[in-house]
């Protein structure tokens, strides 16, 4: 009974739905339904076509990157516009990473049409590990996009740099990075255009490192000087942000403290200047300002670099750790103790170990633990060159001694003062007293006929002009910075609004290119 009851349901049909005699309100339920119903249709089948899709391979990957680079040169070179070039160096961040020997010759192929630099650049690029078969050879065929020819340099340039970030990357063939930074230099003088002059820039700038690494730094001098009177000719901004920098980088290395600080007096850094290269140009400041027992100014100086550099934890390291350093130093000889969150910076921390012990030594005013200090960790501070400035701080270390026993006792004896001191005699102690005393360090009086320091009672600070100078200061410090934020704001121009691509490109975009910038070498912050 219950089997036939089933197929007696199951053979059951019903009439189709009359939309026509229905009422409206029904009507609508039932429309809605149906297109709610199409539309997860549609969603599920979604998903199915992009679980389907296969992600692409990195060697795909790294060719469309590259042709990418290629079709907006091409496009930057027609319109004439240089700025776009800036993209085209920031990519260099991720193409050094991914890009194999094989699409580099390919590339070079490709692009340069001169046979003579073509065979330089075929020599000096690395070889793959494994050669690879005749079949592997078709079936990874390298494929450019097809661009009108001739080709403009801009691409024969963006080829050579690329094959010397690679060689730079790789230390052991610093001879071939250097022949070829000496013969991409010479070339890239022979041109006068504005959109070679970022390529020409980063050009100059490898070859001082290659240069550096020979350890003949000095003879690349003179070039630099010529290729900076070229760079203000041309109102190159890029370059003779780039220029200045290698130029107080090649004093400073020779410690030429005097002619560096005559060419900063004498030149002008641009107004429209990267942002590294400007981080870069504040610590060479604050490094010559320092020597020259400037404290305040080169220690504002420093602290702007700190800020300017990059934030992401793991890039510009070595350009980081250098103006922490120096800081700190800085900050010792003006008196003051650097705040702990300093030396607590997670991928700072160990090499900065070192400082914050002596920090310890001049914030307790041991001279004892200072001289050990200073004696074991010798050979850092001399690689540093931090020592010269270190040697100074003995006197700090003395003074704030002093204040503690100032602030301790009433009346204490000079020879007391030369035990808690750890100097050798009274007299010794006496001239050290006698010089903070003048120095205006502590507020005291020296008895020399029964040998005792009196000291004398401290008045309130609020009541005199301390407050308002430091609200001065970080008035000044807030305008200054207002300021730069307002210089740094730039506008698209207005055909290029016409022209442009949708949100959601312009957002894809802007993404790439601040992932490019976080992930970017320390080659790019050389200190």
């Amino acid at each position: 009974a219950i089997l036939s009851q089933a197929s007696q349901d199951q053979s059951i049909s019903f009439p189709p739905i009359n939309l026509d005699a229905m009422p409206e309100a029904e009507k609508k339920d039932v429309e809605m339904k149906d297109a709610e119903s199409k539309e997860g249709e549609k969603k599920e089948g979604d998903k199915k076509e992009k679980k389907e899709e296969k992600p692409k391979d990195p060697r795909t990957l790294l060719i469309e990157n590259i042709g990418r680079n290629l079709k907006t040169i091409n496009a930057a070179v027609n319109a004439g516009d240089s700025r776009v070039m800036g993209r085209i160096i920031r990519s260099y961040a991720s193409l050094r990473r991914t890009v194999t020997p094989d699409v580099l010759r390919a590339l070079i192929e490709e692009t340069v049409p001169d046979a003579s630099r073509k065979a330089l650049y075929l020599e000096l690029a690395p070889v793959a590990d494994t050669p690879m078969t005749d079949e592997e050879k078709e079936k990874s065929e390298v494929k450019f996009p097809q661009l009108p020819k001739p080709y403009p340099p801009e691409m024969e340039a963006f080829s050579a740099l690329l094959l010397l970030t690679l060689l730079i990357d790789k230390k052991e063939m610093k001879e071939s990075a250097f022949k070829l930074a000496s013969a991409i230099v010479p070339w890239l003088k022979t041109f006068n255009r504005r959109t070679l002059d970022i390529f020409a820039s980063r050009a100059y700038f490898y070859l001082s490192l290659t240069y550096e690494r020979k350890g003949q730094l000095s003879d690349l001098r003179p070039e630099l000087l010529a290729a900076y009177r070229t760079a203000c000719l041309r109102h190159d901004a890029m370059g003779q942000a780039t220029l200045l920098n290698l130029l107080l980088r090649n004093y400073l290395a020779y410690n030429l403290y005097e002619q560096a600080l005559k060419l900063v007096q004498k030149t002008n850094f641009p107004e429209s200047r990267p942002n590294a290269q400007y981080a870069r140009y504040l610590l060479y400041i604050g490094q010559i300002k320092a020597v020259q027992l400037e404290y305040s100014d080169s220690h504002s100086k420093l602290m702007q670099a700190i800020r300017k550099a990059p934030q992401a934890p793991n890039v510009a390291l070595g350009f980081k750790l250098a103006a922490t350093k120096m800081a700190v130093i800085v900050e010792l000889l003006m008196g003051g103790i650097p705040e702990r969150s300093m030396f607590m910076q997670k991928e700072l921390k160990e090499q900065l170990r070192p400082y914050y012990a002596l920090t310890q030594a001049v914030r307790t005013g041991d001279l004892n633990a200072f001289k050990e200090q200073t004696q074991k960790h010798d050979q850092l501070f001399k690689k540093d060159k931090t020592l010269t400035l270190i040697n100074r701080l003995r006197y700090n270390v003395i003074k704030t001694g002093l204040r503690d026993i100032n602030l301790s006792y009433s009346r204490i004896s000079l020879q007391d003062i030369a035990t808690k001191l750890g100097l050798d005699t009274a007299q010794d102690s006496a001239g050290v007293v006698a010089k903070a005393v003048v120095d205006g360090v502590i507020d005291a009086s020296i008895d020399y006929d029964h040998q005792f320091l009196r000291s004398t009672q401290k008045f309130d600070l609020y009541s005199s002009c301390e407050p308002q100078k430091a609200l001065h200061k970080r008035i000044a410090f807030c305008l200054q910075m207002h300021n730069d934020t307002v210089k740094a704001m730039a506008y698209p121009d207005e055909s290029d609004i016409k022209d442009s691509e949708n949100a959601e490109e312009r957002r894809e975009r802007e993404k790439r290119e601040m992932a490019n910038v976080d992930d970017d070498d320390d080659d790019d912050m050389l200190l």
